[in-house]
Formats: structure tokens, sequence, C-alpha cells
């Protein structure tokens, strides 16, 4: 994987707008890159709608969002009108981006070995140089943290994963009904 201050791989690949992008053509700006497994799944969507509610953000830091994954430019259309995105998806079905970043790989998927995208994001800045690598990422709050540190700013905790919530959540009416349950009268003295 492409870590912190390397220098940042360049590739051209095509755009859900047909046209061929690359690194150089954001000279001064800083770039945020960011890897996905599949259109219109429920987690790359998410990610992407938060990218796109960003993008007047970003663009004030003085920055781009570029969204990669091997699906084809056809259905990065598809994904893109459908959800109204604003953010710009480059295809790269051969993995060429994919393998330069190390966002392609060996993962885990409910407890078992996988081969495929490290849902991964880069920023890199306006000297091509990687300023921060979020590798693994987990959707919820991602775009924010990403915005924050393109900003200038530390990136905020990520919020409390959905399975900790979900405990919570069923510990709290057993203690609700524990609270209302009649208590136990007093042992009568014999």
């Amino acid at each position: 994987m492409v870590n912190v201050g390397d220098r940042a791989p360049d590739f051209s690949l095509e755009s859900d707008s047909g046209k061929e992008v690359g690194l150089a053509d954001f000279p001064g700006k800083t770039v945020v890159l960011y890897f996905y497994p599949k259109d219109d799944t429920p987690g790359c969507t998410r990610e992407a709608q938060a990218f796109s509610a960003g993008l007047d953000a970003f663009a004030e830091a003085g920055a781009v969002v570029l969204g990669v994954s091997r699906d084809s430019v056809d259905r990065h259309r598809k994904f893109r009108d459908k959800y109204d995105l604003g953010v710009t998806l480059l295809s790269d079905p051969d993995l060429v981006a994919h393998n330069a970043y190390g966002a392609y790989g060996e993962k885990t998927m409910y407890g078992k070995k996988v081969t495929g995208t490290i849902r991964s994001t880069f920023i890199i800045g306006p000297d091509r140089k990687v300023k921060h690598v979020f590798s693994g990422v987990k959707v919820d709050g991602h775009a924010d943290a990403v915005l924050a540190l393109v900003r200038g700013g530390d990136a905020p905790e990520a919020p409390p994963a959905r399975r900790d919530a979900a405990k919570s959540a069923a510990k709290a009416p057993a203690k609700k009904a524990a609270a209302k349950a009649p208590a136990k009268p007093a042992a009568k003295p014999r």
C-alpha cells in the first residue's frame, strides 16, 4: 500500500463522463482518491452520497474527490444518475490504480478471507505526496473525517460501530423492563 510521504502513483482512467482522468489534471489541488468495491451497494452508495454532499466544502478547501472501482463506465453512469452523485467516478477494470495504491488484495468479509477491493482513501497534496491514508474504511462519518484533514484539522472520532449501538439498544429495554417490574414483596417474619 502507498504510505504517507510517498509520491502518489499517477494513472489515467476513464470517468463516468467518458473523459480520461489522472492526477496531472488537477495541478495545485489536493486530490481525495477513494477506492470502493461496487456501485449501487449499500455501503458504497452511502460513501458516494456523503462525498457528493460535501463537494462544495471540499472545493472551498482546494480539493477534488475521485471515486475508483472496477465497475464499467456505463455502470458508473447509471449509479451516478440513480443517486444524483456529483463525485467523479473512475473505472479501473484492469486494477491499474488499485494495484498501484495497494487497494486490492486479501481482506476479511463476514469472517472469511477473500480477495477484492480494500475500501481505502488517499489524501494527495498539491505536491503529489500522499498526506494521509485510510485503509479498511468504515463508511459512516468517513467523508467528514477526510474533509477535516483536507481543511488542515484533525479527523473527528469515528462513530461507534453499529453492532455496539445495537448491543446498547438491546440492553436498554431490558433495563427499563427491570425498572418497571413490580418489586417482590418483602418476606413476612414468622
